[in-house]
């Protein structure tokens, strides 16, 4: 990312790129800002709405917050088409500013924020919903995000093995070889090695339901962040309604979440059984054992916020 110039930014504006970002934050480091943010008393149910633009090739987004001595907007475009060009699907940028006088102190590679932060929620999540023993992971997609949530999901539990579910077989080929490289054992699965696994990701832009809810294990913990549509979903309704529902906010999934709105909507699911991630993370609803446990994620304004402050505060 180049720097900014002009007089309208201040000469002490920080510019972190993603290989700045990735100096200054590991990603187990970001779960960590972010459950000391929740066990703070961060009031998850303030963060602004997401706003969205369509424009003529995907949308434009924009996520504000404010949280302790930190204001902060993220801008990102959502393409669909870019990675044919050979582009991420999500670009952007991460302004971070003094809460008190609104100075830009920041200015952050804003698809490396997303990748670090919406692994890193998964992760927390996860941390608090799978087993403690763990170790064989699903992931459906080959993508930025399926790798990262590969990544920050070893780092909440010993991984043992890694199978890659995607379409491409070229591309799942290349991911289990990065994977091996960050010391991960993968190979390509179908759908239905849903059975024996211990964590689940979905990490796709599928509208439409990955696996049969009924192979899902009792004990097993699934993590979904491909979609922010209210008319899409990576979850059958079989998989909402097996086990105990977590998710960011109830009011933004009930939004946001493919996943949830279409259950809520056909009857099958309560909007009073989700359960706020904050409630989890911080004792007040313990999870129990003997059912699937669900981690919906849509991506929240104040998980960018936290991470930008962290990853400032990791390269003072």
């Amino acid at each position: 990312m180049r720097r900014p110039t002009g007089t309208h930014f201040d000469d002490a504006l920080r510019v972190i790129d993603s290989a700045a970002l990735a100096r200054a934050l590991a990603v187990g480091e970001a779960v960590e800002a972010l459950r000391a943010a929740l066990r703070a008393g961060l009031d998850v149910t303030a963060t602004p709405p997401r706003s969205r633009v369509d424009t003529s090739t995907g949308q434009l987004l924009l996520m504000p917050a404010e949280y302790g001595q930190h204001a902060g907007v993220k801008i990102a475009g959502v393409v669909p088409g870019n990675p044919a060009r050979g582009l991420p699907t999500v670009t952007g940028a991460y302004l971070l500013m003094d809460a008190t006088t609104l100075r830009p102190t920041a200015l952050l590679d804003g698809e490396a924020l997303t990748l670090l932060r919406t692994s890193a929620v998964s992760a927390l999540a996860a941390d608090h919903l799978a087993a403690p023993d763990a170790g064989r992971l699903v992931v459906f997609g080959t993508g930025p995000q399926a790798f990262a949530h590969a990544v920050a999901l070893h780092q909440v539990r010993p991984l043992s093995t890694v199978r890659v579910v995607g379409r491409d077989p070229r591309r799942v080929a290349r991911f289990a070889e990065r994977c091996e490289e960050a010391g991960i054992t993968a190979s390509a699965a179908a759908p239905d090695a849903v059975a024996d696994a211990d964590l689940i990701a979905c990490c796709t832009s599928s509208a439409t339901p990955l696996f049969d809810g009924r192979a899902l294990p009792s004990h097993a913990a699934v993590v979904a962040m491909g979609s922010h549509d209210p008319g899409a979903r990576e979850l059958d309704t079989r998989t909402l309604t097996s086990g105990t529902v977590v998710v960011e906010d109830t009011a933004t999934a009930l939004r946001e979440a493919g996943d949830v709105v279409i259950p809520v909507g056909e009857g099958a699911l309560s909007a009073a059984s989700l359960v706020p991630l904050a409630d989890v993370v911080c004792g007040r609803h313990p999870v129990a054992d003997g059912r699937p446990r669900v981690f919906k994620g849509t991506g929240m304004a104040w998980q960018d916020l936290v991470v930008a402050a962290a990853a400032v505060s990791g390269s003072a």
